[in-house]
C-alpha cells in the first residue's frame, strides 16, 4: 500500500491519527531545523513537516536531499496546524513525518508546476504531461469527465442508445478535406478518417434503432483556431419520427440540465431566425449576454451629398449606453481595432449624443442639429451615448458591426460574465451560391431537408429554399448544430441535382445511402454538439486546447510526439505492395 489517503483530503478530524502519502514534491520551504514539503497528487496539497527535534535524523537528512517532482512516499502524524491555508482544503492540518521513501526522483522541470506557470504555450505542449501536473488543466479534465458523464447520463435516461460507429471509412468532397489512411491490402485505395458520424447515424435510423447517440472523435484537416483543433469530440444524436421542434425540446432540456447541474445562472432560451440574427447581431452565433443590437439607419442617412452613405448599399450603428463621454483618441482606437485584417473594415463614424443636450458627429457639415436629433431619436438613443456606424455592401457592414460588437461588449464590460445565455438560430438558407466555382453548395450538408413552406422553390429559386436545420449557440459560441434529414428518395435525388453533381458522382459517393432511403427510411433528425468546446464555454474560456489531454498547437503539431511524421522506407514499401 502506498497510501491510506489523497493529499486532498486530510483535515483536522484526521488529528493524531497515522497516515501514509504519496505524491510529488511540488514546494520545499527550509528554515535548517525545519523543512516544510507541500505534497501533490491528483486530489489536491498537503503540508509535510520535518522538524529536526521531532523527527529521525536520517529522514530529516533525506528530506534536505529532496527535490520538485521527486515522488515519495511518507508515514506520519496527522497535527494542528499554526497558521491556517485557508486557500486549500487540508489547511486546518500538517503532517509530521517519521519515514520518508524516495520512489523517484526528478530532473529539473523546463517550467514551474504552479497555477501561473512560467512556461509558454509550446513549451508546456512538448512536456504536456508535466503541464497535466498543474492545477488549472487537471480540473479542466476533471470537469470534462463530469460534463460527458452527465450527458450519458441524461441521454440514457432519455431512452438513447450508445452505439460506435467505424473510424475507416470512405472519403467525400463534401465539408473540410478528409485526413486519409492508405490501405496496405488494397494499393492505391485509401480510407478517410470521419469528420462525423452523420451517414452512419442515419443508417441507424432507417435500422429502426429510433434513439442513437455517441461521444466520438472526429477528424478535419482544415486550418486551426483557438476553438479549432484537427481532431475533436461531438456528442452526436439522431432521433427517429421527430419533428424540428421535437429535436429542438429535447436537447433544450439537455442544455437546461448541464448548466443547471453545473450551477450556471441563465437569463432565457430564445429562438432566433438566421434572417434575425444576422440582421440584429451580425453573426449567426450572437452573444445575448448584452441587448446591444444593430439598427439600420440607410434611409435615414442617405441623401444629404455625404458619398460615404450615398454610395454605401448598407448603413448600420450601434448605440453605447452613456459612452458619450469617450475620448476621440478611444474612438480612433476603436476605428484603428476595425481597420486591421482580422477585421478589414473602412472605419467608424459616429454620432456624440451628448448628456448636456447637445450632438455632435465626425461629419456634422452635411447634417444638420435637426437631421441628428431625428436620427437619435428613431433609434431610440437617450442623452449620453455614443453611436458608431459603419457603411458598405450588407453583408460585410453587418458581419463587422457584429465583430465590433462584441469588442465593445468586452472592452466596456457590458458582458455579464455569470450569465449563459443560449439560445436556437434557426431557419437558415438550405443552399449558398459560390460565385467562384458558379454552383450551389449546401450550407449545412446535401442530407438536410428543405422545409415544406419553401419546398416549392426548389426548381425555380433554390437560393430562397428555408432548411430545416438549427444551431444551437452559447454565449456567442457555436456550441450544436443539425437537422431534420432527408428521408424521401426523390428528394434526395433532386438536392443532388441542385448541387451540380453527377449520377455516377452521388452514386460513387453515396450509393449506400441512396440504396437505404428506398427500404423505408423514418422521419428522422438530430444533433451534434462539440464537447471541446461546451467544455471550455461553460468555463467562460476561449482556448479548446486546454480541455483536451494532448491537443495539437495552431499549425496541427502534436510537439510532445513529434507528429506528424516521415515514415520509415519499409512502412512506405508495405503501403505499396500487394
Amino acid at each position: 500500500m502506498y497510501r491510506t489517503n489523497n493529499c486532498g483530503e486530510l483535515n483536522s478530524s484526521f488529528v493524531d491519527q497515522e497516515v501514509k502519502l504519496s505524491g510529488w514534491v511540488n514546494k520545499i520551504r527550509t528554515k535548517g531545523f525545519i523543512i516544510w514539503i507541500d505534497l501533490r497528487d491528483r486530489y489536491g496539497v498537503t503540508q509535510l513537516v520535518f522538524d529536526k527535534e521531532r523527527t529521525d535524523a536520517s529522514v530529516f537528512e533525506a528530506a534536505n536531499n529532496l527535490g520538485r517532482e521527486f515522488v515519495i512516499e511518507i508515514d506520519g502524524t496527522v497535527i494542528k496546524r499554526k497558521d491556517v491555508n485557508q486557500n486549500i482544503s487540508t489547511g486546518e492540518i500538517e503532517v509530521l513525518v517519521s519515514n520518508l521513501k524516495i520512489l523517484n526522483t526528478s530532473i529539473t522541470p523546463p517550467f514551474t508546476i504552479e497555477n501561473q506557470t512560467d512556461g509558454g504555450d509550446e513549451l508546456r505542449m512538448k512536456f504536456r504531461y508535466l503541464d497535466l501536473r498543474r492545477e488549472p488543466i487537471k480540473e479542466n479534465l476533471i470537469f470534462r469527465n463530469k460534463l460527458s458523464l452527465e450527458v450519458r447520463n441524461y441521454l440514457s435516461d432519455n431512452g438513447f442508445l450508445d452505439i460506435e460507429t467505424p473510424y475507416l471509412i470512405k472519403s467525400t468532397p463534401e465539408g473540410a478535406r478528409d485526413f486519409v489512411v492508405p490501405s496496405r491490402m488494397h494499393p492505391d485505395q485509401y480510407y478517410a478518417l470521419p469528420q462525423s458520424p452523420q451517414i452512419f447515424k442515419q443508417l441507424i435510423m432507417i435500422g429502426g434503432l429510433d434513439k442513437y447517440y455517441q461521444i466520438v472523435k472526429c477528424f478535419r484537416d482544415e486550418d486551426l483556431r483557438a476553438d479549432r483543433q484537427p481532431e475533436f469530440t461531438q456528442i452526436d444524436c439522431e432521433m427517429s419520427f421527430v419533428s424540428e421542434s421535437d429535436v429542438l425540446e429535447q436537447f433544450e432540456g439537455l442544455i437546461l440540465h448541464l448548466l443547471k447541474k453545473f450551477g450556471k445562472t441563465v437569463k432565457a432560451f430564445p429562438k432566433l431566425t438566421y434572417k434575425d440574427a444576422i440582421e440584429n447581431y451580425g453573426t449567426d452565433k450572437p452573444d445575448l449576454r448584452f441587448d446591444m443590437k444593430i439598427n439600420e439607419i440607410t434611409d435615414n442617412v442617405k441623401g444629404k451629398d455625404f458619398n460615404i452613405f450615398d454610395k454605401a448599399e448598407y448603413i448600420g450603428c450601434l448605440v453605447l449606453n452613456d459612452k458619450a463621454e469617450l475620448s476621440r483618441k478611444e474612438i480612433d482606437e476603436l476605428t484603428e481595432w476595425v481597420k486591421r485584417p482580422q477585421v478589414g473594415a473602412n472605419g467608424i463614424l459616429w454620432i456624440k449624443n451628448n448628456a448636456d443636450g447637445s450632438i455632435k458627429s465626425s461629419f456634422d457639415k452635411f447634417f444638420t442639429s435637426d437631421d441628428l436629433t431625428s436620427l437619435t431619436k428613431d433609434i431610440g438613443s437617450k442623452s449620453g451615448d455614443l453611436i458608431l456606424i459603419m457603411a458598405g455592401t450588407k453583408k460585410e457592414t453587418l458581419e463587422h458591426l457584429g465583430t465590433l460588437r462584441v469588442e465593445i461588449g468586452k472592452r466596456y464590460d457590458f458582458i455579464n460574465f455569470d450569465l449563459f445565455c443560449p439560445a436556437w438560430v434557426t431557419d437558415f438558407p438550405l443552399f449558398e451560391y459560390d460565385e467562384e466555382e458558379k454552383k450551389f453548395k449546401s450550407m449545412h450538408h446535401p442530407f438536410t431537408s428543405p422545409n415544406k413552406e419553401s419546398l416549392g422553390h426548389l426548381d425555380s429559386d433554390p437560393e430562397k429554399v428555408i432548411a430545416n436545420a438549427y444551431d444551437l449557440v452559447l454565449n456567442g459560441n457555436e456550441i450544436g448544430g443539425g437537422s431534420i434529414r432527408i428521408h424521401d428518395y426523390n428528394t434526395q435525388m433532386k438536392i443532388f441535382e441542385i448541387l451540380g453533381m453527377s449520377k455516377k458522382e452521388y452514386e460513387s459517393q453515396f450509393g449506400f445511402l441512396i440504396e437505404a432511403l428506398k427500404y423505408g427510411a423514418p422521419p428522422h433528425g438530430g444533433i451534434a454538439f462539440g464537447l471541446d468546446r461546451l467544455a471550455a464555454v461553460l468555463n467562460n474560456k476561449d482556448v479548446i486546447r486546454d480541455f483536451i489531454a494532448f491537443p495539437k498547437n495552431n499549425s496541427g503539431k502534436d510537439l510532445m510526439i513529434d507528429a506528424p511524421a516521415k515514415l520509415t522506407k519499409e512502412q512506405l514499401k508495405d503501403m505499396k505492395e500487394e
